[in-house]
Order: C-alpha cells, then sequence, then structure tokens
C-alpha cells in the first residue's frame, strides 16, 4: 500500500471514529461499548446502526469471529482497510431485515435489505456466538451491494 493511500485511509478512519451517532440510532450508548451483542439479531441491528452512525469503533466491537470481536484479532491495519471498505458497500439509510435462518453450528444468517437514495438491495450477514453467549456479525456478502458505495475506496 503507497503512503498517500495510507495517509488518506487512516485520515478517513479517523474522520470517521470521531463522528457523533446519529441521533436516531436505536443503540444504547452502554451497547456501543460492549463487544458483541446479546442475541443474533441484535448483532446485526447493533452493526447497522454503527455503520449508519459511521462509528468505526463500535463497528470493531460489533464484528468478529467465534473468539470474540475483530478488533482484539485482527491486524490494526488490515482492521481499518476492511471497516472502511464495509462503511462504504454497507451504507445506508434504512434496513428491513427479511428473514434469518441457521446456518453452520454455532451461526445464525440474515438476509438484510439496505436502501440507499434510489438504491435497494439485498445482502446476507453471517453473526456467530463468540465468548460469554455474545453474537458477532462474522461477515456480509459485499457483492449484491457494491453499487451502494458511491466511492469506492482503493488502493
Amino acid at each position: 500500500m503507497n503512503r498517500t493511500y495510507s495517509a488518506l485511509l487512516l485520515f478517513a478512519i479517523s474522520a470517521c471514529a470521531t463522528k457523533p451517532s446519529s441521533p436516531e440510532s436505536s443503540m444504547p450508548g452502554a451497547s456501543r461499548s460492549v463487544a458483541g451483542a446479546a442475541s443474533p439479531r441484535a448483532a446485526v441491528e447493533e452493526f447497522l446502526a454503527a455503520i449508519k452512525a459511521e462509528d468505526i469503533q463500535t463497528l470493531t466491537l460489533k464484528w468478529g469471529y467465534a473468539k470474540g470481536p475483530a478488533r482484539d484479532g485482527d491486524k490494526r491495519e488490515q482492521l481499518e482497510k476492511s471497516a472502511l471498505i464495509m462503511q462504504c458497500f454497507l451504507d445506508h439509510e434504512t434496513y428491513r431485515v427479511l428473514n434469518d435462518m441457521p446456518g453452520e453450528p454455532g451461526k445464525r444468517v440474515f438476509r438484510v435489505e439496505l436502501v440507499n437514495g434510489t438504491v435497494t438491495r439485498q445482502t446476507n450477514f453471517t453473526t456467530v456466538e463468540g465468548p460469554s453467549a455474545r453474537w458477532y456479525v462474522e461477515s456480509a456478502d459485499l457483492e449484491p451491494v457494491k453499487d451502494i458505495c458511491r466511492n469506492p475506496p482503493t488502493e
């Protein structure tokens, strides 16, 4: 990664991380600072609230794996790059959980509709149960929502 891109990426992450939560965010303050969520659906809802609020710190607490939040295991540079990409591709004004189904053991898959302006797309989010019965968004299928991102990050 070249230095210009690195500097821009860090600037963008800093700007996103310091933006206050949007007033319509339904995620209580305590939930923003707690790793994972109490249920699979809450993990998706809190993750999407962090995306909408452009709150990278909360995003990295709600996104994770069976071992815990992504920010505890991923390298910082990769974590920031991935968070910025997710922030762009999953940007939305509103969303609707269409359904959920069992995934692999310890996982649930949610079909979610994202609306951003005139663009409406559906994608899947996979949640996973982590330590202390906390749930994390493990992955989101970005291919179906790629046109939501108006200015995708590039290397």
